[in-house]
């Protein structure tokens, strides 16, 4: 009995050592933006979104009950008794941290979510085969969201981008334009992190309901966390934001902010709207994803934008790698526990804790902090690129025409009266050959004039 409870006080240390991770792993989904593009400076963004995570945790459990009561068959399982259960779930926990410490290390926007599922069921297929997976539940409520909420965000923020430009004109003489948008991205933003407490929080919630269950500590008339779990879960994913995971960033930071403000609020707004409305349904869906997709809708909005399909497919390769490579090493951590009983256990937990502090350790060779966050980004991190020079908005492409438009008149104008004073010039210059010349005397004037001679004749 003492073995087993000293187990479930591992799992649950191990769910929230995962929730933190997921804390910073994620921060950059919300926060980002705002800081690259100056609206927030970093340290403020990463504890705004550290209270807005604290406090969605508190508002909504219903995608807590679809981990603790869809996806693992707990039912059938607990009948092979809570001695195998509970190192199942421990073993998916190690898969999930391990993915989620590595794409930390090598500053990847993967999702920690599906990293959670992966192990999860890659520990349950290894454990107690594929009985014990309600594969119907991980398709509609994992694997349809997880294609169609993207796609959904995209949509969303291409339409909003089109919006915003349509609507507004630019005023502020900046080159980027539109320079009030950063403070709506401070709201947009703000909201995105509520969105994530509201959702990846209760991933954790689920699956610490899911350990109580199994050996008896909550009744399975309901799974509905307990309030010391929702408490827990909502500190700790807060705690993992505030710290920032600076490398994931980094990768993300110059990637969304190349884009325009404008761009930048239609894109964190959309993914507000789709992770709060999937969290009312009880869906589980990767912020990552769903913020990935929205970068990518507002490219597409806004005309002279160039979307990087080359490098957008990288990352979508590292979404389709996070659910079998995390469920590769809960499988294995599975079977180790399975074979070897307690040992296995604490082999587990030994490689689990050598594992997470040597990348810890390797990590520190190449810090990455507020400061130097945004310094250097990796090439991952460029979703959407923009040319120097940004071409001319419409408003410009009006002034211009106008502008030509006026010149050209003004030219027409001077033809005009260039060509009137040249034929001016040439009457005027066939009146004066016409006219006779002021010195010479015509015959009828000469013959009435009488000469000196004549006049001194008659005398």
């Amino acid at each position: 009995m003492e073995t087993a409870a000293l187990l479930v006080v591992l799992v649950i240390a191990l769910a929230l050592f995962f929730d933190f991770t997921n804390g910073f792993h994620d921060t950059a989904n919300a926060m980002a933006t705002p800081i690259a593009t100056g609206a927030l400076k970093p340290k403020v963004a990463v504890l705004l979104a550290a209270v807005l995570n604290l406090v969605g945790a508190f508002l909504s459990t219903e995608v807590a009950k679809t981990v603790s009561g869809g996806i693992v068959r707990e039912d059938a399982i607990r009948q092979m008794g809570a001695d195998v259960f509970v190192p199942i779930i421990f073993a998916g926990l190690i898969g999930a941290i391990t993915w989620n410490m590595l794409t930390w290390l090598l500053g990847l926007p993967s999702s920690s979510s599906h990293a959670l599922f992966g192990g999860l069921i890659g520990a349950t297929l290894a454990g107690v085969g594929g009985m014990g997976i309600d594969f119907g539940v991980v398709l509609s409520k994992i694997i349809l969201p997880a294609l169609i909420a993207p796609l959904t965000a995209g949509v969303i923020a291409f339409i909003a981008t089109k919006i915003a430009y349509s609507v507004t004109r630019r005023y502020d003489g900046k080159p980027d334009g539109r320079d009030g948008f950063r403070w709506g991205q401070i709201f947009t933003s703000s909201l995105v992190a509520l969105a994530h407490g509201t959702n990846d929080a209760q991933k954790t919630m689920g699956i610490i309901t899911l350990t109580l269950i199994t050996v008896g500590w909550q009744s399975d008339a309901h799974h509905e966390p307990e309030f010391w779990v929702i408490a827990a879960c909502a500190f700790t994913i807060a705690l993992g934001t505030y710290l920032g995971g600076w490398r994931i960033i980094r990768t993300l930071g110059k990637g969304l902010t190349e884009v325009k403000p404008a761009q930048g609020f239609a894109a964190e707004s959309s993914t507000s709207a789709t992770i709060l409305a999937s969290s009312a349904l009880g869906f589980a869906l990767s912020t990552t994803q769903v913020a990935s997709g929205s970068v990518i809708g507002s490219g597409l909005g806004r005309r002279g934008s160039t979307v990087r399909w080359r490098t957008a497919g990288r990352i979508g390769v590292g979404w389709l790698l996070t659910l079998p490579a995390a469920g590769a090493v809960g499988a294995i951590a599975a079977l180790i526990a399975k074979h070897f009983g307690t040992l296995g256990i604490v082999i587990d937990a030994v490689i689990a804790l050598t594992v997470i502090v040597g990348l810890y350790l390797r990590s520190r060779r190449d810090m990455v902090t507020s400061s130097n966050a945004m310094s250097d980004v990796a090439e991952s991190g460029h979703v959407v690129e923009l040319p120097d020079t940004p071409p001319p908005t419409n408003r410009q492409l009006r002034i211009e025409h106008a502008k030509a438009e006026a010149r050209r008149r003004a030219e027409e104008r001077e033809k005009a009266k260039a060509k009137k004073k040249a034929a001016r010039k040439k009457q005027e210059k066939a009146e004066t050959k016409a006219e006779p010349p002021a010195t010479a005397e015509s015959p009828a004037t000469a013959d009435a004039t009488p000469s000196a001679a004549t006049k001194e004749a008659e005398k």
